[in-house]
């Protein structure tokens, strides 16, 4: 599970935005777009299902991440 969906940032961080661009969706309105995180790692897992290939795109660690629980669910 990507850890953003608790961090205060995930509003106007730049990792979050390319993460949720790689799931297309676009869905979260940011007004500040300009907080780049420091030392991230992001996590690609690859899910073969077939003849389907799918991604699957987690920021594990965040060198910037602040715990904030549902904040996420903040409309900002």
């Amino acid at each position: 599970m990507c850890i953003c969906i608790n961090c205060r940032h995930i509003h106007n961080c730049q990792t979050y935005l390319f993460i949720e661009k790689q799931h297309h969706n676009n869905k979260l309105i940011r007004h500040n777009k300009t907080f780049i995180p420091i030392h991230t790692i992001i996590n690609v897992n690859i899910n073969q299902n077939l003849n389907k290939v799918s991604l699957d795109w987690d920021l594990q660690e965040c060198s910037s991440f602040i715990e904030e629980p549902g904040y996420w669910l903040i409309k900002n």
